[in-house]
Parts: C-alpha cells; sequence; structure tokens
C-alpha cells in the first residue's frame, strides 16, 4: 500500500541492460575500493534512535555526520538540534574530550542524551547545550565486550580471559580462572550459531548470563608473530574437523548478592549452547542445545535461580543438520507465548509456542507468496501481530516486510514495491523506520505505520556515482541442471560494443551463508567491477546451489560434499558466457576469497583448462584442516565421511593445475589458517605445477585499511597482464 503523500512507480527487478546515469567521470582505484562505503555509498541515517515515550527520532546523515536531527513520525520537516561544531565546543569549556563523531548515546527524553568520556557519564541538553557530569568507574585500558545493563546501572566487561561487572564506583571480579584457556564472557563456539557475544543481560538488568568455554583440551595452533626480533609465535585454540573440540556452559551473576551459579546442561560436554533468552519474569533461562553431529536440537529450559534443568520444550532432528541462528523472543506484553524460527517444513518460518511447548501455529509461510523469513523485526502496540522481513517467490534476491496476526496467522504485506526493504521498529510497535533499495533506486527512507502507510519520507538519497562512466548491468537467471533457478549478474564494459570480444572475470563465492546478488542498489555488486568494466572486461557473478535465502533443499544439496554441486552450477554459467557473441571463450577469469577462493582453486584444478586465470584469496584447501563448528555442520567428520574429505581436498588435484593461478593468503589468518595455501603449495612443488603466490604480513582472513588498495592493485594487474 501507498500513502497519498508518497507515490512512485513500481520499479521491477529486470532482465534486460540497465543504463546506470553513465557519464564521463573514470573511477580510480582509491574510489573503488576505499570510498564505496562512504562517499560513493548512497546516503543513508546514521545514529538512528527512538525516542522514549514519544513518537519521535533522532538521527544524521552518513554524508553529513556532523548534524543531528530530531523528527516526528506523524509529520513534519526534519529539525537540526545540534552540530557537531557546537558539541564539541561544549565539551571543551568543560574540559571533555572531544569527538570525531558524534559518540554512542542513550536517549533519556526528547531533549537529552549522556554518553561515555573517559571516567564520566555526561549528560547533555540540545536546547541550552550544557552538560552534566557524573563521575563514573574508569574501564581498564585492556577492557573488552563491554555491555551495559537495561537500566544503566551496571556494566559487564571482559579483561583477557576473566568477567567483571562494573557500576558507576567500582569494579567486581566475577570470575577468576587462572588457566588462559578458560574464557569467560567472550562469543564461543567460533561465532557459529549466530553467537556474536559471551554476556546476556537480563530483561531489567538484575542478572547476567555469560559463557565460560574451556578450551584446554582443545589443540594449539601457531600463528607467526612478525613484529619480534627475531620473529615469534602467537598460540591459539582452533579446534579442526575430527579434533577435540571447547567444552561450554553458561553462568548466571546476581550483582546484588555477588554471587555466581552454573546451570546444569549435563552431558555429553561436546555440545552447542546457543541462543541464549531470558525469560520476562528472569526466571529462567532458555537454551538451543544442539549436539556435535548438528542434527538434533534440543529447546531446554533451566532454572535462573537454582541453574536447574526443569524441561526440553521441544525438539527438531534432520538427517543433515539444524542449524539455530535466532533465539526464541517472546511475545510483547504476552509472557507465556513466545515465537521460534525453525526450517523445519523446508523453509525459514515463524511458529507460536506457549511456554509448555505447545506449538500454537505457524505464523508464516501459510500461503504461496514466502520462502523465507529473514528476520524477526517485533510486535505492533498490543503484541497482536508479528512484524518480520522475508523473501517471497517473486522476488527471490529482494525482501518484503509482512506481518501475521498471533491469533489467526492471517498474513499482510506491509511494503508492496519489489525491491529491497528493511525497517526498525519503534518501541511501542506503532511505527517503523523503512528503508528501500532496488537495482535503480539507490535508497529511500520513510516512516510507516504499522499497516504500511507512508507518513512521511526522510530521505531519497543520490545516486553517488551519476558522473561516473559505467557499464552497464544485468540481473537474470539461468537453470541448474535440477530445474532450480540459478541468479546471475552481468557487468558490460563501458563502451561497450557487441561487435568485439571481451574477456571475462567470474567474480564467485559460492558457499553457505553469503548472497551476493541482491535486488538492491547496482545489485549488491562492488564498485572494483565497475573499475574492470572501465578497463575492458565484462564481471560476471553466478548465484549457485548451496547459498542462502533459498530453502533448506537449495542450501543443503551441498552436504557431505563442498564443491561438487557448486562448481556443477558454476559451469553453467559458463556455457550461458560461451553463448554470447561478444565474449571470448578462452579469456575467462575467475576470482574468490575465503569459500570463494576453496571453489576458485576447485575450478582450476578439478575443471582445469576452462579459466585461463584466476585468484584465489584465503582458500580453504582441505576441510580436515578447518574449524569443527562449520565444517562438520556441512561435511560430518572426516571419519564418517572420508570419500568426500578426499574428494575436495584440493592437495590430490595440484598436479592437475591448469592457467595462471594466483593465491593470496594473510599469515596471521586465524580464521583459514596459512598452513591450507602453503600445503597447497608443497603439492604443486612436488607436482611440478606452477601457481603465483603473495602473502600480506601480519593481515587476518581479509586484507583491510589502506593495504585493501595494493590488494586490489595486485589483483587487477595480474588480470591485465595474463587475461
Amino acid at each position: 500500500m501507498t500513502s497519498p503523500k508518497y507515490k512512485f512507480p513500481l520499479l521491477l527487478l529486470v532482465t534486460s541492460a540497465l543504463n546506470l546515469n553513465a557519464q564521463n567521470k573514470m573511477l580510480n582505484m582509491d574510489e573503488a575500493v576505499l570510498k564505496q562505503k562512504t562517499t560513493l555509498a548512497p546516503d543513508k541515517l546514521k545514529e538512528l534512535y527512538w525516542l522514549k515515550d514519544s513518537d519521535g527520532f533522532v538521527f544524521s546523515l552518513q554524508n553529513s555526520k556532523d548534524s543531528l536531527f530530531r523528527c516526528s513520525s506523524i509529520a513534519g520537516i526534519p529539525k537540526l538540534i545540534l552540530d557537531l561544531k557546537t558539541f564539541n565546543t561544549t565539551l571543551k569549556l568543560n574540559r571533555l574530550d572531544t569527538f570525531r563523531n558524534f559518540p554512542a548515546m542513550t536517549w533519556l527524553n526528547a531533549d537529552e542524551f549522556c554518553f561515555k568520556n573517559k571516567s564520566k557519564k555526561i549528560t547533555f541538553n540540545t536546547l541550552t547545550k550544557k552538560t552534566v557530569a557524573e563521575e563514573t568507574f574508569v574501564f581498564p585500558a585492556n577492557a573488552e565486550n563491554e555491555e551495559e545493563a537495561p537500566g544503566g546501572k551496571w556494566t559487564a566487561f571482559t579483561l583477557e580471559n576473566n568477567l567483571f561487572v562494573a557500576d558507576d564506583k567500582e569494579q567486581m571480579q566475577i570470575t577468576r580462572d587462572m588457566d588462559k584457556n578458560i574464557v569467560n564472557g567472550h562469543s564461543v563456539h567460533r561465532d557459529e550459531f549466530g553467537i556474536s557475544k559471551g554476556t546476556f543481560w537480563s530483561p531489567t538488568g538484575n542478572l547476567l548470563a555469560f559463557y565460560r568455554m574451556d578450551q584446554t583440551m582443545v589443540s594449539d595452533y601457531p600463528i607467526l608473530d612478525l613484529n619480534q626480533r627475531p620473529a615469534g609465535v602467537t598460540l591459539i585454540k582452533y579446534p579442526m574437523a575430527g579434533d577435540k573440540s571447547h567444552q561450554v556452559t553458561v553462568g548466571i551473576y546476581d550483582p546484588r548478592k555477588k554471587s555466581v551459579l552454573f546451570l546444569k546442561t549435563g552431558e555429553p560436554k561436546e555440545q552447542y549452547l546457543t541462543n541464549i533468552a531470558w525469560s520476562p519474569d528472569e526466571k529462567h533461562i532458555y537454551i538451543a542445545v544442539l549436539n556435535r553431529d548438528q542434527n538434533h536440537l534440543w529447546m531446554n529450559v533451566y532454572n535462573a535461580l537454582t541453574g536447574d534443568f526443569e524441561k526440553t520444550l521441544f525438539e527438531e532432528k534432520d538427517d543433515k543438520y539444524v542449524q539455530p541462528l535466532h533465539p526464541l523472543e517472546f511475545v510483547k506484553g504476552k509472557p507465556d507465548l513466545f515465537i521460534w524460527q525453525s526450517k523445519r517444513n523446508g523453509f525459514n518460518n515463524l511458529y507460536l509456542y506457549d511456554i509448555s511447548g505447545k506449538m500454537l501455529r505457524q505464523l508464516s509461510g501459510t500461503e504461496n507468496l514466502e520462502i523465507e523469513v529473514t528476520e524477526c523485526i517485533g510486535f505492533d502496540q498490543k503484541g497482536e501481530h508479528v512484524i518480520y522481513q522475508c523473501v517471497t517467490k517473486s522476488d527471490l534476491i529482494g525482501r518484503v516486510i509482512r506481518k501475521s496476526n498471533l491469533s489467526t496467522g492471517k498474513c499482510e504485506t506491509i511494503s508492496s514495491l519489489h525491491g529491497t526493504h528493511s525497517a526498525k521498529l519503534q518501541a511501542d510497535g506503532k511505527y517503523f523506520i523503512g528503508t528501500y533499495s532496488d537495482l535503480k533506486t539507490p535508497r529511500i527512507v520513510t516512516v510507516m505505520n504499522n499497516k504500511g502507510l507512508v507518513q512521511q519520507t526522510l530521505l531519497t538519497a543520490a545516486d553517488p556515482l551519476k558522473n561516473f562512466k559505467l557499464g552497464k548491468l544485468r540481473v537474470f537467471t539461468i537453470n541448474a541442471s535440477d530445474g532450480n533457478l540459478l541468479y546471475c549478474r552481468l557487468i558490460l564494459p563501458v563502451d561497450f560494443d557487441s561487435t568485439k570480444k571481451y574477456p571475462v572475470i567470474d567474480y564467485l563465492y559460492g558457499g553457505p551463508g553469503v548472497q551476493l546478488i541482491t535486488n538492491t542498489w547496482n545489485a549488491g555488486s562492488d564498485l572494483w567491477y565497475q573499475y574492470m568494466a572501465e578497463h575492458g572486461f565484462i564481471v560476471f557473478t553466478l548465484e549457485n546451489r548451496g547459498t542462502p535465502n533459498r530453502g533448506k533443499a537449495f542450501e543443503q544439496v551441498t552436504f557431505r560434499q563442498l564443491g561438487t554441486a557448486e562448481m556443477e552450477d558454476q559451469l553453467k554459467g559458463v556455457d550461458y558466457l560461451k553463448s554470447l557473441a561478444y565474449v571470448d571463450k578462452d579469456r575467462l577469469g575467475l576470482m574468490g576469497w575465503s569459500f570463494g577462493g576453496f571453489m576458485t582453486t576447485s575450478l582450476m584444478t578439478r575443471h582445469a583448462g576452462v579459466f585461463k586465470t584466476a585468484v584465489a584469496g584465503g582458500p580453504v584447501i582441505d576441510w580436515s584442516y578447518y574449524e569443527v563448528m562449520y565444517t562438520e555442520r556441512y561435511m560430518d567428520t572426516p571419519e564418517t565421511n572420508k570419500e568426500g574429505y578426499a574428494t575436495s581436498s584440493l592437495l590430490n588435484y595440484a598436479d592437475k593445475l591448469k592457467g595462471k593461478l594466483l593465491l593470496i593468503h594473510g599469515t596471521s589468518d586465524d580464521v583459514v589458517v596459512w598452513q591450507h595455501s602453503l600445503m597447497f603449495l608443497k603439492k604443486c612443488v612436488d607436482a611440478g605445477t606452477q601457481p603465483d603466490y603473495f602473502v600480506y604480513p601480519g593481515h587476518f582472513h581479509n586484507v583491510l585499511g589502506k593495504d585493501r588498495v595494493h590488494l586490489f592493485t595486485k589483483i587487477t594487474d595480474y588480470f591485465m597482464q595474463n587475461l
């Protein structure tokens, strides 16, 4: 639905060439690499905060970071309430440190916010431009993982491997593990299963749940430290597939009693404790417990006051794997109901449960419209509807906003345009700030009510590339061997001439959890692709089976045989490219990083001769040398899937390498460890094949910062010289 205040034509996903406002300016490498997320990105809202007990909100703009605006959801023009210069002037007058950008804020009301400035908690009034400073606890310089409790009375943080809690005056040490291999308050399970932190405050901040990870049984792995003379070694814990994994427990700390207890999560100790959630009354902890095989999940309830296991609400099993990524979420104002996300019916959907464990109804995916829920956004005012983002059959690379009635399961679409919609919901659920983009639309930000009516338009971002001469972009589909649609993105060279023949760079990832082609501005492509289009290359990407948001069958086809179905699909893309009269079949190039590096090296060896030149960054070479949680989900263990590991190990194909292959690796990579590419080099030396090699000293799994320009200059030069 659209409001009379806000109308613009329906923009459909197209498969024909799109002219991206080509002008005359050409990208340089710095712009293509470093500025694509800043000055050459469409403007967006930053520092976005909904105000308490109000329909108002505060924001700044990405390309105007020095200005803070306040606005009403219902109507009105955003009002400038503070600029960074005035803010810093006030801080200087009060002998406080100044900021290059606005700090993290907690808004107390429409006019006041508080923030931290070293040892002080500062309240700033945007009307009077005055501050009130309050002395607070000074965090140690090496403090990490800071998380403030609701209400702000306490803050949890870690020092090395132990957990601390501080109020405004002092710190309390919660754990006292002397062994550095026992870690408290940090993220666990290598950040799989949606885990991104190690502390979890209860709803009112009275209790703190935290992870304790025992890694004493995990093998040490050496990371070379080149900053010493002579060079040294930093030992990390890196559990490889099939080896001993770390053991995790969950503690509960009560800051009022200064007491700790641990949940009785039982045996076996090698299990995954994922997706921690508190009950609204703070008496229970809900944990999705997953076995090491990752094919059996128990939703368990524990007593937060005693640590006792109380019951299992439900179980989920799968012949291949179960992958919980989201904690259960209690319904607003209804502490006896919660929502759980599951792929039990083949697609990720929302299910309504009561606290006895009874499933009441499915809330999404009940129509012949939805495919996958990608985010549970929240609830309306009375908790009658759940609002969520999802993929639909009509636009498999876009996102829409929908809502479902909790009592009836009836679903409605809130956003109507084909493209990608996201939403940030107001606390009371009446309004949300919606962001929209599609292939031609850089970004539109509106305020909408939960019925889908636009209240006002906050931002219609200009095209930051309008003055550049760009290649034409196409998004289309081809068919996989099993009939599935495979999405493709193609960027033609600048000044394209259909009578000429052009080299192609195929950029791929191809692995779980990453979607490269989206119904967003420029289809999610990287500006470096346009840089290469300026230099006469076609840049192509295909989203193969095994990638996310297309359902369980689409994703799990790669189970126990990573690389096989993915390469089959990529070769379908090659067939398509070769069918184009303007493609030079003898000049096909390939590039990928991480899983994409694995795919690139696989295609250059297992299908040698198809591509003339390739660049593989941080490549997995042998899955038995990769981490437990990720690898065993998709491959089982090396012992139970010997054939699958042997087939996918690129050490077995080093002698088949043809063409020019440049391997790139960071010497400090703690994700895909440096050993992978070094082992492959040794096999190539033994076999007499000749890959090229480049390392980035001190870099981790990717090359970031200013060195990223060096990386892409290196890659560009390699394709220029060899393709």
